[in-house]
């Protein structure tokens, strides 16, 4: 079993690659460009893996996407991964201005668009000729040169697993995934993947011995954020969590952070998040593998973020080192 951890900063990067974790992962949002932070990942790691977990996919270029990786490359060759999200519908429409129909067949093509890129070889014309993206570029400079970095799709439901299984190298599962949806969604739907297919995964993690009440509020806080999505509808009503999820909704619109934290139960809590002292989050982490709940390849022990201080995600990522060598 192989630990990543979210970015936590260079100097805790230092300790948890002396920890024995295996890869470092960014992503994108609004103060938080994916690839800027990147760069500073390659530039202070020597052997972790570094990748995106993920990057928005159509808030970029296929170009763009390629370009970043190219330009990485020569920072931490054979350490990068290169992980892409769909993104949810509003986001697509609202923030980046662009289509956000089938987002699934979208994904696709661009993963097929930023590999003519990427695998291209110098005097190579570029081209690529699909239903949403077309490239066809003669780049009169010795500056390719085919880059295998594995690309990953974020995929939640059935429709975007599948998709990976046929034209990723992998899948980046989310923090939400209880044991159920991994072993009744995720892996059927991802049935068929070639031999060598990559499964990471997010685990909300939030470990504090000194005050584990406060790791298990902010693990809550983290799971009611992710579920105001309503793209995670198909999840929520699969486990049955429909009355607490609406109360979770109602309170977001509210900005009452408080209740949606306190409408997460029990039973949401234990079969989505590790959390409270060290002691407890090794036993759930060891309940967790032995019913089949963790990514196969690569599992990234995830601080939350949803208001949560840059210095205390510094504290709960050092805390998560305890469990790198369970």
């Amino acid at each position: 079993m192989r630990f990543g951890l979210p970015w936590p900063g260079p100097q805790v990067a230092r300790e948890a690659e002396a920890a024995g974790v295996a890869a470092f992962c960014t992503g994108d949002f609004v103060d938080n460009d994916a690839y800027m932070l990147l760069a500073e990942m390659a530039a202070n790691t020597t052997t972790a893996m570094v990748g995106t977990g993920i990057a928005y996919a159509f808030s970029r270029t296929p170009y763009a996407h390629a370009s970043a990786i190219r330009t990485l490359h020569r920072m931490a060759p054979g350490r990068l991964f290169l992980g892409l999200g769909s993104g949810a519908y509003s986001i697509n429409r609202d923030w980046f201005g662009v289509p956000a129909d089938r987002p699934a067949a979208r994904m696709v093509d661009l993963a097929a668009a930023v590999r003519a890129w990427l695998r291209a070889e110098n005097g190579q014309r570029v081209r690529h000729d699909g239903p949403h993206f077309r490239v066809d570029a003669r780049v009169a400079a010795p500056v390719l040169g085919r880059l295998d970095v594995p690309l990953l799709f974020a995929g939640f439901n059935r429709g975007m697993v599948a998709a990976a299984a046929r034209h990723a190298d992998g899948l980046i599962g989310h923090g939400l995934f209880t044991a159920r949806w991994w072993a009744d969604v995720i892996r059927p739907a991802a049935a068929g993947a070639p031999d060598g297919w990559l499964e990471h995964g997010w685990l909300i993690t939030a470990v504090d011995d000194e005050d584990p009440a406060r790791a298990v509020l902010e693990a809550r806080r983290m799971i009611a954020f992710y579920l105001t999505v309503k793209t995670y509808d198909p999840f929520v009503a699969y486990h049955g969590w429909q009355d607490a999820v609406a109360e979770i909704r109602a309170a977001f619109a509210r900005g009452d952070v408080e209740t949606m934290a306190n409408a997460v139960t029990d039973e949401m809590a234990d079969a989505i998040a590790v959390c409270g002292t060290t002691a407890q989050a090794r036993e759930r982490l060891a309940t967790r593998r032995a019913e089949g709940s963790l990514a196969r390849d690569l599992t990234y022990l995830a601080f939350p973020t949803f208001l949560t201080s840059v210095p205390r995600r510094a504290v709960l990522a050092r805390n998560s080192l305890a469990l790198v060598g369970e």
